[in-house]
């Protein structure tokens, strides 16, 4: 499986995307749009995906570069994008490319790792390839924001996870499909810090026909002081560590996120 956490290989997941429930109504949205206004100067999102950061941020008037390994992501992101006004469309530029090798020949005030996509790379040396490559590209002082998740560990050890869970509520495409998500932990590797992750979408279509999709992934957690002296080693000094994104002080809250905001030294 490719660095795009399977995004590449099972493209329906880019069809619901935006319509799933938790999606829609997460608020980190418009921390990242305030902290491109902060930085003023052009922002690198990598893992854009769709759009559901990146769009908000040029409406806002920010000139953003998105970048992501899926064509199947990219494609819906130019379609909504297409939906936008001019001066928004003229504020973007999208590129398929791997986040841990790229070369863009520019320079950027921000670069951003919105929703994760940071743990899809699985070893080390992926991930210091990745934070190296965005280092390059930052201007002297820039800055980036990486979100992860803050691993539970009391979640680590619930081999529960193994059997399907969640409470989402129930969604409706435009096309009058039915979908209803679940998540699975397939399994833990805890010694390598890697979980197999399944997301299950029940699909049921307007002529009564149902249908089980299965996202297939792996995600590796990172803890606080790990994901520190990775930055660190990759030349960035943090400036701040987030709980969530009203800027709780990370140990507010527990597990809450892990949110770093970070300077190129």
């Amino acid at each position: 499986m490719d660095a795009s956490g399977g995004y590449s290989q099972y493209e329906f997941v880019a069809q619901f995307y935006d319509h799933v429930v938790p999606y829609r109504t997460r608020k980190d949205v418009e921390f990242f749009v305030e902290m491109a206004r902060q930085c003023q100067g052009s922002v690198l999102e990598a893992g854009c995906g769709t759009g559901r950061v990146l769009i908000p941020t040029a409406r806002a008037g920010i000139d953003i570069f998105g970048l992501d390994l899926s064509d199947a992501m990219l494609q819906i992101c130019r379609d909504k994008l297409s939906e936008q006004p001019a001066e928004v469309q003229a504020r973007v530029q999208l590129v398929k490319a791997d986040m841990r090798n790229f070369s863009l020949g520019r320079s950027f005030a921000l670069a951003t790792i919105p929703f994760r996509p940071f743990q899809h790379l699985t070893t080390v040396d992926d991930q210091l390839s990745c934070l190296r490559c965005i280092h390059g590209h930052l201007a002297d002082g820039g800055k980036l924001i990486l979100d992860l998740f803050n691993p539970d560990v009391r979640v680590l050890g619930n081999e529960d996870r193994a059997t399907e869970f969640g409470d989402e509520p129930e969604f409706v495409m435009p096309d009058g499909r039915r979908v209803v998500r679940k998540h699975r932990n397939a399994s833990w590797d805890l010694h390598n810090q890697i979980a197999d992750c399944e997301l299950i979408y029940y699909v049921t279509h307007p002529d009564g026909r149902q249908e089980r999709l299965v996202h297939e992934f792996q995600m590796r957690y990172l803890f606080r002081f790990e994901a520190e002296h990775l930055l660190s080693r990759c030349g960035f000094d943090v400036e701040c560590v987030y709980a969530g994104y009203d800027r709780a002080p990370y140990g507010t809250r527990y597990p809450g996120e892990l949110i770093f905001v970070a300077a190129k030294t």
